[in-house]
């Protein structure tokens, strides 16, 4: 009697192993579901939220510069962009490494097997497992980045994500101070050209002056207009003279005579005024050395254009010594603040596992996958 009751309760068991959906959704089930409750070791996450910001100040350089310079201001879009590529980077996760251990952190083996890092863990798998545990959003329209950071307890997570923010702060301040010292060598470079270009136009300048003997061929070139002038004046009335004195005595008189020396004088240095306006005979410099033959309105025309040349390198040098000051001040202060808009957050309750959302996802996976295998098995079946 034993024997019979015992084995149909050993058939009966048979044919529950044999059910399929006990085998294969049942059962997994109650093992996953005891791996996320009894097993699985609690993940606590901290929140943060950020913002990139920069002071509102006058662009640092000239106008003039700011266009050779080819340098800009980034947009707010590219900053928020490179705090998440630091923060995602192989750099940022050395740091932690080095400053809080994260690493070991993450691979203690007081956690479940299935959670923690493995000890051997090559860069990249340490890499792939510190992105799993750290996301940075970004909010299209605010800019604000979103950060949050996984840990295996509460004060870790809090000090991992503030380690995290404090790093990135000096990072987007590090980028922007060199910029504005790539700015400020560029800058001191242009200065420099133009401190050279200042002194060649002076050189060139008093280079004129001395060798013509010139202090102000304007002023010189305005007294031999006047001159001229003058000359002209006289040499009238002296004719309407000598006219007037040849009506009542004769040519060879003496008083005509005068008259008409007088006159001829008049004109040969008429003549002389004129050609030092026009062609000016070669002369001997204040060193002594043969200069170039010019008139007076030649001398005047170059004149002006290395006084012009002088003027506009004097302009570009005033420019430039301005960019140069704005340019050292911007390369030692900070450019850019990284400012916290929520502080990180130290976690109370464990976010992860979520056991009701995994099993309820998982339970529908199994059986979804139950059901097409049976559908495949029935379809092969019908086909046979």
């Amino acid at each position: 009697m034993f024997k019979v009751i015992k084995d149909k309760v050993w058939n009966s068991d048979q044919k529950k192993l044999r059910n399929p959906i006990l085998v294969f959704v049942v059962l997994p089930f109650v093992c996953f579901a005891i791996y996320q409750v009894f097993v699985a070791s609690p993940r606590y996450e901290s929140q943060a939220k950020l913002i990139v910001k920069e002071p509102n100040s006058a662009s640092t350089l000239d106008p003039a510069l700011a266009i050779m310079s080819g340098f800009g201001v980034s947009s707010s879009n590219s900053d928020v962009e490179l705090v998440k590529a630091f923060i995602y980077s192989n750099d940022m996760l050395n740091y932690l490494d080095e400053n809080i251990q994260i690493s070991q952190h993450y691979s203690d083996s007081v956690h479940d097997i299935f959670s923690r890092l493995a000890n051997d863990a090559s860069n990249e798998s340490r890499l792939e497992y510190y992105l799993n545990n750290v996301t940075v959003e970004i909010d299209e329209k605010s800019q604000v980045i979103a950060l949050n950071v996984q840990a295996f307890d509460q004060e870790t997570a809090h000090q991992l994500n503030t380690a995290i923010v404090n790093r990135a702060e000096w990072y987007i301040n590090k980028i922007s101070q060199n910029l504005a010292k790539e700015q400020l060598k560029f800058v001191q470079q242009e200065h420099e050209l133009v401190m050279n270009k200042l002194h060649v136009a002076k050189a060139q300048l008093l280079d004129f002056q001395r060798r013509y003997n010139l202090l102000d061929p304007e002023a010189e070139g305005v007294a031999l207009q006047q001159i001229t002038y003058q000359l002209e004046s006289e040499i009238a009335s002296k004719t309407s003279a000598l006219r007037m004195l040849r009506s009542s005595m004769s040519e060879d008189a003496p008083m005509a005579l005068q008259a008409k020396a007088d006159l001829d004088s008049l004109k040969r240095q008429l003549e002389v005024e004129r050609d030092r306006l026009t062609n000016q005979t070669s002369k001997r410099g204040a060193n002594t050395e043969q200069v170039e033959s010019l008139g007076v309105g030649e001398i005047l025309a170059k004149f002006t254009d290395y006084k012009i040349n002088l003027e506009l390198t004097l302009q570009a040098y005033t420019a430039s010594q301005i960019s140069l000051e704005k340019s050292r001040i911007e390369a030692y202060k900070q450019l850019k603040y990284l400012i916290v808009v929520e502080a990180p957050t130290l976690p109370e309750d464990n976010s992860y596992p979520k056991v009701i959302y995994n099993l309820a996802l998982f339970l529908a996976v199994l059986l979804m996958l139950f059901g097409i295998t049976k559908i495949v098995l029935a379809t092969v079946e019908e086909l046979r």
